[in-house]
């Protein structure tokens, strides 16, 4: 982290702490033995290196950054300047913010672009405020985050995994509830997806059309920029 500091000038550093698979250190010598010398189980240890982690970053003037599981499994011993970073599912933020805690809104079900079967209409209507009707609460929700992972993505195909779909998020994240909720999406945000899409296309970038149901299918004819 030194290193990294004297690099990277940024408030925020992430520092994970999800899907950790602790079964391995107990079939581990060495680590087994470290267990046994701080009497200290896997999930102990899980918390002790995640919380010296944070420490030593704020030791570098960082705010840290964590995975929602370092919050669903200690949030009270997390550090309070802790952004907790939602991805498995929702009403994370909300539990998160009501603890006092600031919250990063990326749940799984709705802006992972590597599920290719979330059309833009699932994408568009995410709540990153769901559940949070107090202003002072909301305000502890910085933003949200598409992320888009790579496991089964490569050269290829990466872009139309990406676009338009992450432009429903952004327009999503910019547009308060109310907005959402009165109109016909339909009417007002799919025409701007599809202007938006074939602007791209124009461009370079291979964004796929906005009405796929899976984010790789080709489009239903050869005029797909006509739609809008």
């Amino acid at each position: 982290m030194t290193d990294l500091r004297k690099i990277f000038p940024f408030g925020l550093f992430h520092l994970g702490g999800d899907e950790v698979n602790t079964d391995c250190w107990n079939s581990t010598s060495h680590v087994k033995q470290w267990l046994l010398d701080h009497n200290m189980t896997t999930k102990d240890a899980y918390q002790y290196f995640v919380l010296r982690a944070q420490e030593i970053a704020i030791s570098k003037g960082w705010t840290p950054v964590n995975w929602e599981e370092t919050f669903n499994t200690f949030a009270s011993n997390l550090n309070p300047r802790t952004i907790v970073h939602n991805w498995l599912g929702g009403g994370v933020c909300a539990k998160a913010v009501a603890k006092g805690f600031r919250c990063i809104f990326s749940n799984q079900g709705f802006w992972y672009l590597d599920h290719l079967d979330v059309p833009w209409y699932e994408v568009y209507k995410a709540e990153p405020l769901e559940g949070i009707n107090d202003t002072s609460m909301q305000e502890l929700v910085l933003g949200g985050e598409v992320c888009m992972w790579a496991e089964r993505s490569d050269t290829s195909v990466v872009q139309q995994t990406i676009w338009p779909r992450a432009a429903a998020a952004a327009e999503r994240l910019w547009s308060n509830r109310e907005t959402i909720s009165s109109g016909n999406i339909t009417l007002t945000a799919l025409p701007r997806l599809h202007y938006f899409r074939c602007l791209l296309n124009r461009r370079g970038v291979q964004a796929a059309p906005v009405t796929n149901y899976y984010a790789r299918q080709p489009p239903t004819g050869p005029g797909s920029c006509y739609e809008q």
